[in-house]
């Protein structure tokens, strides 16, 4: 395929980018007893942009030919030059890259292609089934495995040349529990890059099911808490929660030049000492982070970027047109749903750096608290200022875990948040690998880190 797009450049002038997509979805549902649904999709074609006349043209083709290609440059052509005039600011040109080049082939490809739709079929089914009879008190149990694979092709006029293909499986299970006039509710998923074995590495479908079947229970006899500013500490979870819609949407570049909280902020503090903040293309400290991309979709390899070191505002996010804007390198965050798609600024896998305490140490030093886990839904803002709901809190009284709580809300400013936090677990993990993130279009991401503590807003009777 990069021999084709390569053929189709041969003799253009200026720049000229080729997006070369292939992405294939498979989705399967159980509730009640049987498969309730199941879909696939596909989708292929290429998307093509020029930078023409000081700004953008796009277009893009479902048919892989040289002539439909070729047609759909000329397309571009025309659309830049027609829009060109309508640019009050110009884009003068891009800065030079770190492109890729070659093949990336990722892992798990042997289990998108190996495994049979029985087998998934299987799957959703057979824990669905085991989980609805384990108790009377479950009113239902929904289970449902998902998995994207995709292939992308990229190659620009000044330099990208390359090939990629990874796959993302994701298992969630739902649960609603009921007993008299209570009703509760309880979930966990998740999602990675890769295959089987990353998917089930720390826990196997059983345990997944079980964990979402015990919390719904457990909140039939749980309480709300008492409302104000309080003492939290935020699971890995919540803090990939937190880091992606309050801290991460703000510093994309795009947005920046919106006018978000951060913009006119590099060099100043936004955190404690303890806070060291990166997004990456590659999945740090152990494989299978959800968002993981070797190339981006402007053909950059897509290194860590750190956003916060030790409190101190480094960077932000950006595409090739905003590093040339800000007089910077792209840290390769230029990302398209489908080839359709135009690229934008997208986070990857976000995530707080570990640092030197144990969760016990933390929670043995925390005589009154909560400790935070499981994200349920939630909004954040270009301000920062969030609101999440949790599914999963405990009371913490005299450095002891005591009981559980439903109904709880955090809030806050995402900055005040990482100022206040005075003390950071060893213990790493990614924690929100399954579903999408939105801005226009979908993106996989992932983020997490160590467990934290701080202080928030708490939401209660």
């Amino acid at each position: 395929m990069r021999d084709l797009l390569k053929e189709c450049l041969a003799f253009e002038s200026g720049f000229v980018e080729l997006r070369y997509q292939h992405k294939e979805s498979r989705s399967f549902f159980a509730e009640k007893g049987r498969v309730e649904s199941s879909s696939l999709r596909k989708r292929t074609g290429v998307g093509v942009r020029v930078l023409s006349n000081g700004t953008w043209g796009f277009a893009s083709t479902g048919e892989i030919s040289k002539s439909s290609i070729q047609n759909a440059i000329r397309t571009a052509k025309k659309a830049a030059e027609i829009s060109s005039s309508l640019r009050a600011e110009k884009i003068p040109n891009l800065p030079k890259a770190n492109f890729a080049k070659g093949d990336f082939i990722g892992k798990g490809l042997d289990d998108f292609r190996n495994r049979s739709v029985e087998e998934k079929m299987e799957l959703v089914l057979g824990v669905q089934n085991r989980a609805q009879t384990s108790s009377n008190l479950l009113q239902s149990v929904g289970c449902g495995y998902t998995e994207i694979f995709e292939e992308k092709a990229i190659v620009t006029t000044d330099g990208a040349d390359s090939f990629f293909s990874i796959v993302r499986p994701e298992f969630r299970v739902n649960a609603v529990a009921k007993e008299i006039d209570k009703m509760e509710s309880g979930s966990h998923s998740i999602g990675v890059t890769g295959g089987w074995d990353c998917l089930f590495r720390s826990q196997n479908p059983e345990q997944i099911s079980e964990e979402a079947c015990k919390t719904a229970i457990d909140l039939l006899k749980s309480t709300l808490p008492d409302g104000g500013l309080s003492t939290v500490i935020l699971s890995p979870s919540i803090v990939g929660l937190l880091v992606h819609e309050a801290i991460g949407h703000t510093v994309e570049a795009d947005f920046v030049l919106s006018g978000s909280v951060a913009k006119g902020k590099i060099g100043t503090r936004v955190g404690s000492d303890l806070v060291s903040l990166c997004d990456s293309g590659i999945s740090e400290y152990y494989e299978g982070a959800g968002g993981t991309i070797p190339v981006d979709d402007e053909g950059v390899i897509t290194e860590k970027t750190t956003i916060i070191e030790n409190g101190i505002l480094k960077s932000y996010l950006h595409n090739r047109e905003t590093a040339e804007r800000f007089g910077v390198k792209p840290t390769g965050s230029a990302r398209a749903w489908e080839y359709s798609d135009v690229p934008l600024i997208r986070m990857r896998n976000t995530y707080l750096v570990p640092g030197n305490s144990s969760l016990d140490e933390m929670i043995a030093n925390t005589k009154d608290g909560y400790f935070l886990d499981g994200p349920k839904n939630g909004q954040a803002d270009a301000t920062g200022e969030f609101m999440f709901a949790v599914q999963k809190a405990y009371r913490i009284r005299n450095g002891k875990i005591t009981e559980l709580l439903k109904g709880v809300t955090v809030s806050g400013l995402a900055f005040d948040v990482l100022q206040n936090v005075d003390m950071v677990s060893k213990e790493f993990k990614w924690d929100l690998g399954s579903g999408h993130c939105g801005k226009g279009q979908p993106a996989k991401v992932d983020a997490g880190g160590p467990y934290v503590r701080t202080k928030v807003l708490l939401g209660g009777k």
